[in-house]
């Protein structure tokens, strides 16, 4: 049996003052932590193989934010379930209890600037509003374009509606080409029914042709049945052949693997190049259509 050497401090001056304190009386390496709420859903956050005993069916209501401090500085930061077994693997670990919701996402929001994806995602498993507001503030286009896209990701999987009204109105008014296409696989995440329509949306009208090949291809990974339309009406009017490349790449990722539109492109397409993309991947394909249509066109005399 692990042994967790446990100590309660009480929280005074605010967390981070007290975490200051803690980290202080430390000699050397150690963990100080602390329990709050979390987002509803299904989230289990022990490291694989570390989980013992009965398999619990719903997600917890609680998780341990946990920093590792050393010199006087937090060097890491993790979070797990409360019912995982933690081992300080012989360090002492200090649990700060009645630590508010509020402060601690006020003081992640600090470590962020130095910690970023690690204080980001510690944010997002907060119940809280202030951290939904921590994410919006993180998603803002004066971040720097990494902590956007971490925002959103967290955004659209982890805040339900809210998170999903501010992700599609990042991809609908962002200026960087780069956000927009971040927002549309954060999207994907979302169980929020009209993240697909948004996704569609960006496939034929967004401005930049890389961003709207993306989107295809999200759509093909989420939404095959909604995809067959915005794909098709993609490879006979994008004026972009690399959007078009991409819609035909999108069909391989359908669950039958696009074969049979795959053949109608390679037969129908107007554009050349569409149609040497075509047959690449049904070159590539094990399925017994693929294979006979290609036998087809090897048969045919004066093949050029």
């Amino acid at each position: 049996m692990r042994v967790v050497l446990l100590a309660l401090l009480t929280v005074s001056g605010g967390l981070g003052a007290t975490i200051e304190d803690a980290i202080v009386r430390q000699a050397g390496p150690a963990w100080i932590g602390y329990t709050v709420p979390t987002i509803p859903g299904d989230r289990k956050h022990c490291d694989v193989g570390r989980v013992s005993g009965p398999v619990r069916l719903e997600g917890p209501t609680h998780v341990n934010i946990l920093f590792r401090v050393v010199q006087a500085a937090v060097t890491k930061i993790r979070v797990y379930a409360v019912d995982c077994e933690l081992d300080a693997g012989g360090l002492p670990l200090t649990m700060l209890p009645n630590v508010s919701p509020a402060e601690s996402v006020a003081y992640l929001r600090k470590l962020a600037e130095t910690h970023g994806d690690p204080a980001i995602h510690a944010i997002a498993m907060h119940a809280a509003q202030e951290a939904s507001a921590a994410l919006e503030h993180f998603a803002a286009a004066t971040q720097p374009t990494a902590v956007r896209k971490k925002a959103l990701f967290w955004l659209a999987n982890s805040r339900g509606k809210l998170g999903y009204a501010l992700v599609s109105r990042v991809l609908r008014e962002d200026a960087n080409d780069k956000i927009r296409e971040h927002a549309i696989f954060a999207l994907t995440l979302s169980h929020e029914p009209q993240a697909i329509a948004d996704i569609i949306r960006a496939a034929k009208e967004d401005k930049n042709a890389h961003v709207r090949g993306q989107a295809l291809f999200w759509l093909a990974q989420k939404a095959a049945r909604q995809a067959i339309g915005p794909i098709n009406e993609a490879l006979d009017r994008d004026p972009e052949t690399e959007v078009k490349k991409k819609a035909v790449f999108a069909l391989t990722q359908l669950p039958d693997g696009g074969v049979p539109n795959l053949i109608q492109v390679a037969r129908t397409n107007a554009n050349s190049a569409v149609r040497k993309q075509a047959l690449f991947w049904l070159g590539q394909s094990r399925d017994p259509r693929a294979l006979r249509y290609l036998e087809e066109i090897l048969a045919r005399p004066n093949l050029n």
